[in-house]
């Protein structure tokens, strides 16, 4: 691939450890980063504002229960992990410019759609189409950010403020989905996806138009049609296994199914003459190992991140706009670590701020076993933000490794395969949920868990959350020795 318009000369990289190369954007450059950071924003965002919002949404629409209900944000999850391969293809071949903004505009009015939903079918299917629409920005935005700046201080430092940003829509969700709900309507959680849906699309004209240039310019229909129904029925049975039980054929039968069909989508890929994912790119280490890591950084935070909500609200008693507010530490450290891990990667390189973002994230996250059962700000905000601190390091850092030294025309690929790790952090969130809930029935003697047995219960999966963070850490330095830091 090459972009298709001149370039201006401030994409070039600067010479390392050139500290005004991490500092200075031009214009253009700051059009260009705001605008994917605003979509990347809107899709953080989306997640978690909902999950917030589940509660009254519910009552306002008569879902029948809580597993119908759940289906609010489990419909928006399973489109965008399972057709991340194919619109990474997508992109390469129409155009990663016009997948994004057609994803922004499709993801806008699905989100309008769901604003204005009368009934559980309507909004469930809003909500597939917008899980549809982010699988279609999420690699073309990374793939554009990646073209766009080249391997440098500057790449690192927009890949820096992108992570930011993610981790930031995700807290700044869970904060804004209790303030709206509380004084308005679920409905205009939706709304405020419309908006930044809006200003996503102001921008997307100042984005550049990178184009295929090679020879591959057909799908891989075989290898797509494997690789969306074994992510779907992977992603499926994860979601849906914690809730179930891990045996019960409903979550049992997908997983084992999905990961069937994942081994013939390689097989397929080996033979196919354009694959949707060559396995060339697939099996080169930076990209497997540092995607390994990345589906451990989100897996842990996000089920931690969950289980800090239970530990917020069935513990200590608060409300959800208290719990909301109590994030803002673990919003604030991302945002910073975000603003500096540019400066760390020029220094350390990735592999180095990989291994070192793992390890705070968790210590972080093994300190929570300190979080008692009365209130304690001091403790909840410094071990949140730890955790939240090393995994926008983490973040950073395995999309930073995972690109670098990858080809122009491979971008599009890996940029799919980059932010895949986020969607498959449904298993951190179901598995560590399954381990709370089994400590917690192992403590518990009576018909209802005590607030104590509830509290050795999110302790264990927040331990555990910590330990494979911990794991990941050490496994750095094996899996990615001798492989590339920038």
């Amino acid at each position: 691939m090459a972009v298709t318009e001149s370039s201006p000369p401030a994409h070039a990289a600067a010479p390392p450890g050139d500290a005004a190369g991490v500092a200075a954007f031009a214009a253009r450059e700051w059009l260009v980063l705001i605008t994917l950071c605003c979509a990347t924003f809107m899709c953080g965002l989306d997640f978690s504002v909902v999950t917030v919002a589940l509660p009254e949404i519910g009552t306002a629409l008569g879902f029948s229960s809580a597993g119908s209900l759940q289906w609010v944000a489990t419909a928006s999850l399973l489109p965008s992990a399972s057709l991340l391969p194919l619109f990474a293809r997508v992109a390469d071949l129409i155009g990663r410019k016009r997948l994004f903004t057609l994803g922004v505009a499709v993801f806008t009015l699905f989100s309008l759609g769901a604003a204005l939903a009368d009934s559980p079918g309507v909004l469930i299917a809003t909500r597939v189409g917008q899980g549809t629409a982010a699988a279609m920005i999420a690699p073309a935005a990374i793939a554009l950010l990646t073209g766009y700046f080249r391997e440098g201080p500057k790449r690192a430092r927009a890949l820096g403020l992108n992570g930011a940003v993610m981790s930031l829509g995700f807290v700044l969700g869970a904060l804004g989905g209790g303030v709206v709900t509380s004084g308005l309507s679920w409905r205009w959680t939706m709304v405020v996806l419309c908006v930044m849906g809006a200003l996503a699309l102001a921008g997307a004209p100042a984005l550049p138009s990178i184009e295929e240039s090679g020879t591959a310019r057909r799908m891989d229909v075989p290898g797509a049609v494997l690789a969306t129904c074994g992510l779907f029925g992977l992603v499926y049975g994860i979601s849906t296994g914690g809730d179930e039980g891990w045996s019960r054929p409903g979550a049992l039968g997908p997983i084992a199914g999905g990961l069937v069909l994942l081994a013939l989508f390689l097989l397929v890929e080996r033979r196919h003459p354009e694959p949707l994912v060559p396995l060339s790119v697939l099996g080169r280490p930076s990209v497997k190992w540092s995607g390994l890591l990345g589906v451990i950084t989100f897996g842990m935070c996000a089920g931690t991140t969950v289980l800090l909500s239970l530990y917020m609200q069935d513990v200590l008693g608060f409300t959800a706009l208290q719990a909301g507010l109590s994030y803002l530490g673990e919003g604030v450290a991302a945002t910073l670590g975000g603003m500096y891990v540019a400066r760390l990667l020029g220094r350390f390189g990735g592999v180095r701020v990989l291994a070192a973002g793992l390890l705070v994230q968790g210590v972080g996250t093994v300190a929570m076993f300190a979080l008692p059962q009365d209130v304690d700000l001091v403790a909840l905000l410094v071990t949140s933000s730890v955790m939240g601190l090393g995994h926008v390091f983490s973040v950073v850092s395995f999309i930073t490794v995972m690109t670098t030294g990858v080809t122009e025309e491979d971008q599009g690929v890996v940029g799919g395969l980059s932010q895949l790790p986020q969607y498959v952090a449904a298993i951190g969130v179901s598995g560590l949920g399954a381990i709370a809930a089994a400590r917690t029935g192992a403590l518990t003697s009576g018909a209802t868990p005590s607030r104590a047995a509830v509290l050795g219960g999110l302790h264990a999966g927040m331990v555990t959350a910590g330990v494979v963070a911990l794991v990941g850490a050490a496994l750095t330095g094996v899996l990615l020795r001798g492989r590339t830091t920038a």
